[in-house]
C-alpha cells in the first residue's frame, strides 16, 4: 500500500517524521548536531556536537563510534565543555580549547591545547583526565580512568570552528 512522506511539516512549526525541530516560537530542538556557516565564506563554518563515554574510552557522538569529521586543509578551534561525574555525585567539570589542523592527506594534528578546570572533586588517590585525540580526518577526546571501579560518565559539549586554508 502506498505511503505518503511527510519529511517537512510547517503546520505550528518544522517537524521531521513528527519531531519537531523548530517551534512556533522559532526554537531549534531535538537537532542530532548543528553546523552554521555563512553564505558569503563557503570556506568556514562552526559546528556544535556532544560526546558521550565511559571510564577510559574515546568519546563518540553515537553508539557505534563515530568522532568528529574534520575536513582535510582546514585549521580548526576546537572547545569543549567537559562534565565528568560519578555515581556518588562526585563532579569534575572543565573547559579545554585545542588548535588542530588537518592537512591535505586528512592527517589530524593537535597544535596546542589548554585546559581550564571549573570543579576538581575528583577524590584522592583517582586520576580522571581528558586530552585531545586527533586521527585521519577525526578528532575526539580520549579518557582515562584510574584508581577506582566506579563508573565515570564523561560528556563534552564541542564546538569546532573550521576555516580551510588552502
Amino acid at each position: 500500500m502506498p505511503r505518503i512522506l511527510q519529511k517537512l511539516d510547517s503546520t505550528g512549526g518544522f517537524s521531521i517524521d513528527k519531531t519537531i525541530v523548530v517551534d512556533e516560537l522559532r526554537n531549534a530542538k531535538d537537532f542530532n548536531s548543528l553546523e552554521v556557516k555563512n553564505r558569503h565564506f563557503a570556506d568556514s563554518k562552526i559546528s556544535q556536537l556532544i560526546l558521550r563515554g565511559i571510564n577510559t574510552a574515546v568519546l563518540q557522538l553515537d553508539d557505534v563510534g563515530s568522532q568528529i569529521t574534520i575536513d582535510s586543509n582546514t585549521i580548526n578551534f576546537i572547545t569543549g565543555n567537559i562534565i565528568a561525574v560519578n555515581p556518588l555525585g562526585t563532579v569534575y567539570a572543565g573547559k579545554i580549547e585545542s588548535s588542530v589542523q588537518c592537512d591535505g592527506n586528512g592527517a589530524t594534528s593537535i597544535l596546542a591545547s589548554m585546559i581550564t578546570t571549573i570543579k576538581d572533586g575528583i577524590p584522592s588517590g583517582q586520576t580522571w583526565a581528558i586530552e585531545p585525540l586527533g586521527s585521519t580526518n577525526r578528532f575526539s577526546y580520549s579518557t582515562t580512568r584510574a584508581g577506582t571501579t566506579n563508573v565515570i560518565k564523561w560528556i563534552v559539549s564541542t564546538q569546532v570552528i573550521s576555516i580551510a586554508w588552502a
